[in-house]
């Protein structure tokens, strides 16, 4: 029996708790139904307040997915400086996660809101899995092939923008990606040979496959031509746009990396570049591959592609050129 923990005291019906670093928690219910639990909010990364709440909505539904669950259900979580945001500006955000919301065919149900500083928006967002079916991040094999599902870039497009140095063709890139919903996690659950299953974040691709590598203790090989990347990102990239979130990530993660030597600084961003509502990160057998990328295309995700292996090893990541 699986069996997860909190506070060092097992529950046999906690499949997934805080022992791994995995997208949300897991509570078995019967035998043919789990309960997947997440929440996410952060303030505002677009000064739009609509694309703020579809932003942060699409993000905190994608930890869902990401365990092979469909969602049911979510709580808005809403704080705002009271008396000095215009109630409109409220108004908008909410209703920017509302769309997402109905989109993924989910009520908001409920929610709280606070006095706070500075705008925060986000979601308790709950679903249902078969408890066989769940997909968690440390279940990869030795063989399997990697293929992730949206193209990388977003936090460069975002540091670009802070700047005001983001033309309106690479905004539309970056909302266009940040508020489609992971939806093929459902259709992935259904497969046998999809092994272990994840989102890329806020830790970058590298961070994220680390922790399918740690916890399946398997080392990953990958090739940066591979890498599906948002065509403005690269540019802006290679001119030396960056968050600092990037150098933090790549500070947690060089110890366990091998990449190219002499490798352009601006590689090494996009490996790291932190991702809002990025990509399904998905480990599967090499039979099961075309399946996977067939229900990314249906699905309207084109920019997913295979993009390395994994094999026996120390739990590393080997990035080649």
């Amino acid at each position: 029996m699986l069996a997860g923990s909190a506070a060092g005291k097992v529950y046999a019906d906690l499949l997934v708790g805080n022992e791994s670093s995995d997208d949300a928690a897991v509570y078995r219910l019967n035998d043919t139904q789990a309960l997947v639990a997440t929440t996410d909010f952060f303030t505002p990364i677009v000064d739009d307040p609509y694309e703020f709440g579809r932003i942060a909505a699409t993000n905190a539904i994608s930890d869902v997915y990401a365990m092979g669950a469909r969602p049911i259900m979510a709580l808005a979580l809403l704080g705002f400086p009271q008396g000095k945001l215009p109630t409109a500006v409220v108004q908008r955000i909410v209703a920017g996660g509302q769309a997402v919301c109905e989109a993924a065919g989910i009520p908001v149900a409920g929610g709280h809101s606070i006095d706070s500083p500075e705008p925060l928006y986000g979601l308790v967002a709950l679903g249902l899995v078969d408890p066989r079916k769940v997909k968690r991040n440390d279940r990869a094999r030795a063989g399997d092939v990697l293929i992730l599902g949206k193209a990388l870039g977003v936090g460069i497009l975002s540091a670009a923008m802070k700047k005001g140095e983001l033309r309106e063709k690479a905004y539309q890139q970056m909302i266009e990606s940040t508020t489609q919903l992971n939806t093929p996690g459902i259709k992935l659950a259904e497969m046998e040979g999809v092994h272990a299953l994840t989102d890329v974040t806020g830790y970058g691709l590298l961070g994220h496959l680390l922790e399918i590598c740690r916890g399946s203790r398997l080392e990953a090989r990958m090739s940066f031509e591979a890498l599906p990347i948002l065509s403005a990102a690269r540019h802006l990239a290679e001119a030396g746009y960056a968050t600092g979130a990037s150098d933090r990530n790549w500070a947690a993660s060089e110890a366990q990396v091998a990449v190219p030597s002499e490798w352009p600084r601006w590689r090494r961003t996009l490996l790291t570049d932190p991702q809002t509502s990025g990509g399904l990160l998905v480990a599967c057998d090499v039979a099961t591959a075309p399946q996977v990328l067939e229900v990314f295309k249906q699905e309207g995700f084109k920019y997913a592609a295979r993009i390395g292996t994994l094999s026996t090893g120390e739990p590393r990541v080997v990035v080649t050129a």
